[in-house]
């Protein structure tokens, strides 16, 4: 029977366990997308906290684009220094780390910036995109921001990250790529799932060729958009055979965004007891393809997460919320302390000022309170499985 903390192999990287802490945006880096000590010292909790693989906030690999507030960057050479600091000191705790590469395109809340540009694959007043100044791509934008994805890709690879992840789910720019919705274009990008994942198949082309065959590469992507006109799960298959033909390393499974339909997002409040959310996609994902696959939304007890694991053949967990909520929880249940993660998933780490409420309806601040006045996590856009 396969365990929960049996260490294994993804392309030659060693996880101690099967637990991933999966990207949450954080929004505390500086103002220019370095890190932070209060940002650094976040990683570290998580790292001490016993997860066997750290993937990173979302972070962005064009400097050209409006970023998204306090936002990571590895945009260009300036970030390699902090984060050789960063990736070492996962290491000394033998956690992996894994940075999350992204393009944000458009977002509602984001305002013109001079100088700087907001991508959308196309044009649509009704999305709200004459507001800002959101421009559709040409084939040139294209071309720039495939190659800033495989730059960035680079030198994670040589600051010793191990791995990079895209992110093409939750309304991020090539999430967008792949939604009908937000994806109108005539040209080689749009139209049929074959070319509106054309964007995403080339963009991991160009990142291999710069990494080379071995270097983790993995992807998180939506499983369906919950929304009108939105990816379906099976355009989502057809995505992620293709790419898993072409060589990716595993998929994260997620859902949805900020337009999806009320509680069918990334960060759903849940019963307890209640079936993680994205489980059946997950699994039937994992009898179609032969790589790696992630779970990732709503696990939080031990021998639920076990029956998964042997039942359905998913090969690791990423947990969020429960980890904002307890930065240790993966060691306490190591130490045989198997109660359920103390996560109610209220959503108070996703408001600003917002408590962690544990169970119990006892409160205590979240690992986080202290980055921002002893507010929690302080976004509406960032991913809280």
């Amino acid at each position: 029977m396969k365990s929960l903390f049996d260490q294994t192999e993804l392309s030659g990287l060693t996880l101690k366990n099967r637990f991933i802490r999966p990207a949450t945006y954080e929004g505390v880096a500086d103002g220019h997308g370095h890190m932070t000590e209060a940002l650094f010292q976040m990683y570290e909790d998580l790292a001490k906290g016993g997860v066997g693989t750290i993937i990173t906030g979302a972070t962005a690999v064009c400097e050209l684009e409006t970023l998204l507030p306090k936002q990571m960057g590895i945009f260009n050479d300036s970030f390699l220094d902090e984060y050789k600091k960063l990736t070492a000191m996962a290491h000394q705790y033998q956690a992996n780390i894994i940075v999350q590469l992204v393009s944000p395109g458009f977002q509602k809340f984001l305002s013109a910036v001079p100088g700087k540009v907001i991508w959308v694959p196309s044009m649509l007043d009704e999305a709200g995109h004459n507001n800002v100044a959101a421009k559709a791509m040409t084939q040139e934008d294209i071309i720039v921001l495939q190659e800033a994805f495989a730059a960035a890709a680079f030198r994670a690879k040589a600051v010793g990250f191990d791995g990079v992840q895209i992110h093409a789910a939750h309304e991020t720019l090539l999430s967008q790529f792949l939604t009908p919705y937000f994806n109108r274009r005539t040209d080689a990008y749009g139209g049929g799932i074959e070319n509106r994942s054309r964007m995403i198949i080339e963009t991991y082309q160009k990142i291999r060729a710069k990494v080379g065959p071995e270097y983790p590469v993995l992807i998180k992507i939506n499983s369906e958009d919950f929304r009108e006109q939105g990816l379906t799960f099976a355009e989502c298959k057809y995505v992620c055979q293709k790419l898993a033909e072409l060589g990716i390393t595993a998929v994260e499974i997620s859902g949805g965004g900020p337009s999806s339909r009320p509680n069918e997002g990334y960060a759903r409040t849940i019963a307890k007891g209640q079936t993680p959310y994205f489980l059946k996609h997950t699994a039937e994902m994992k009898q179609l393809i032969r790589i790696p696959v992630i779970a990732v939304g709503g696990y939080r007890d031990i021998p639920a997460m076990m029956n998964f694991l042997n039942e359905s053949n998913i090969d690791y967990f990423a947990l969020c919320r429960p980890l904002i909520c307890e930065s240790d929880l993966i060691n306490r249940w190591q130490s045989g302390n198997l109660e359920p993660a103390k996560c109610i998933s209220c959503n108070g780490c996703h408001k600003i000022g917002a408590s962690c409420v544990f169970k119990g309806n006892r409160k205590r601040r979240c690992s986080h309170h202290s980055f921002r006045d002893n507010s929690c996590i302080s976004t509406d856009v960032g991913e809280f499985p």
